[in-house]
């Protein structure tokens, strides 16, 4: 059977030789990988996009796993590269990464995609399906592609970061995105069989940490934490949760604090809890905490960072707000049921969610590391929460699917206990007043917009 053509192309404000140059940085694969593709990247073998650089992933389709292993097969600079199949789930696939110079500082990004699914002329009915999906992924490959070549790559000025919580929701996120920025990353990692070349072994646990071997470092972003949401919150439950976050933490400052040439900035994770209950009042960076388990855990926390601040370290605690990526999280709990029509509002759904997409998770990071004015704490939020009701409803319309359930409240509590009422009832309406003040631009102010990003269901018809 003839095989399909996709095709797409983005025009891109940046020099041919730059964006070329972009694919070939490690991380490039992971930072265009949508999040809601069941596809991850295992196995390398080669650098960069050169010819006979083979990349192997697992993949899942209907559930079923499979491995998915493209060989490139050609390459010429500033110009293209193409790979192809060599195993997996199509009967044919040959990719083209096609780089065309319009002018000096203009770059049409094309993809174009020759593809043959099995089963011959059992397939036919499945070819519109296949194509869908490609429009989605590709759609959101070069619209992150277009952002960071315009807005991030080569505006920046390198640094030596090393992070903890790497393999966590935002950490696999984060990572990818600062190298292909022009950082370098060093991952705190609790393999010690773990040979790879950017990772420095530690358990906090046994205060083993040494971080005269990972060499100078400008920056620390700790990001440790065991799942809050997750199950009710009995005696051992409480003390992991706060160990997770307070440990790794103070031993992470101690060690900073021996360095003979510590870092400059120390960026450490905490959340949103940390103010409780706030009802429909506006919350800042000002504000108080309230007297609850989640807003102890987020005190204490930000309490362990605190011996940076005294060794002169500038240090931020990044108060996080719900994070929306299907890869985790909240939004990866909803994201199924929703999907299914079987879409709930909690309770009344007055409480207030503050929600922030994944791509401003990653430029707020960004922004603050590049700002040495920023202190203190800083809300990692979007400008606008919304309630539980409107979240409910625009998750649903993203989707294209109804929300008909409501989830009451005593049911909440009967079945989660404190934790349900503490992150699923209680009403947090946070503004990221830093991040505004110092001049930081959201990719994705409004809801609506993040979740079709994130969800692939923004893609455009050409």
């Amino acid at each position: 059977m003839t095989k399909k053509v996709f095709t797409r192309k983005t025009k891109i404000h940046a020099p041919v030789s730059d964006v070329f140059a972009w694919h070939a940085q490690d991380g490039a694969i992971d930072r265009l990988t949508p999040p809601w593709a069941p596809l991850s990247l295992v196995e390398r073998k080669g650098r960069g996009i050169d010819k006979g650089v083979e990349v192997t992933f697992k993949i899942k389709i209907s559930g079923i796993p499979m491995t998915w292993k493209a060989r490139h097969l050609d390459y010429k600079e500033n110009d293209m590269f193409r790979d192809c199949q060599v195993k997996g789930p199509f009967a044919q696939w040959e990719h083209s990464h096609l780089f065309h110079k319009e002018s000096k500082d203009l770059t049409v990004m094309e993809d174009q995609v020759r593809f043959r699914l099995p089963l011959g002329i059992f397939s036919l009915p499945f070819y519109g399906y296949a194509k869908r999906q490609l429009e989605r992924i590709f759609f959101y490959r070069h619209q992150v592609l277009k952002y960071d070549m315009e807005n991030r790559v080569g505006k920046v000025q390198k640094q030596r970061i090393l992070i903890s919580g790497a393999s966590g929701t935002i950490g696999t996120t984060l990572v990818p995105f600062l190298k292909t920025c022009g950082h370098e990353v060093i991952r705190l990692v609790r393999d010690p069989h773990d040979r790879s070349e950017d990772v420095l072994y530690w358990d906090p646990y046994k205060n083993i940490l040494d971080m005269d071997a990972a060499g100078p470092v400008d920056a620390v972003i700790n990001l440790n934490g065991v799942d809050i949401s997750r199950g009710r919150w009995d005696r051992h439950q409480r003390t992991r949760i706060l160990n997770s976050r307070v440990i790794s933490t103070r031993i992470l400052v101690e060690k900073m604090k021996l360095m003979a040439h510590p870092p400059s900035t120390f960026i450490s994770a905490s959340a949103i809890g940390f103010y409780g209950d706030g009802g429909q009042g506006i919350l800042t960076e000002d504000s108080s905490p309230k007297d609850c388990f989640i807003s102890r855990v987020c005190r204490e926390w930000e309490d362990a960072s605190l011996g940076a601040v005294k060794a002169g370290i500038r240090t931020v605690q990044l108060r996080i707000g719900v994070v929306l990526t299907p890869a985790g999280g909240a939004l990866g709990r909803m994201y199924l049921p929703f999907l299914m029509g079987l879409g709930t509002r909690l309770d009344h759904g007055g409480q207030y969610m503050s929600w922030i997409g994944m791509e401003d998770v990653l430029g707020g990071i960004l922004h603050i590391l590049e700002n040495t004015k920023i202190q203190g704490p800083v809300n990692l939020t979007a400008p606008e929460p919304v309630t539980n009701k409107k979240f409910t409803s625009t998750l649903a319309r993203v989707l294209g699917r109804p929300a008909p359930f409501v989830l009451p409240g005593k049911l909440v509590s009967a079945l989660w206990g404190d934790m349900g009422k503490e992150t699923l009832l209680a009403s947090a309406r946070v503004v990221p007043e830093k991040l505004i003040k110092s001049g930081y631009r959201f990719v994705h102010p409004r809801l609506e917009a993040a979740l079709g990003h994130m969800l692939g269901r923004s893609a455009k018809k050409k």
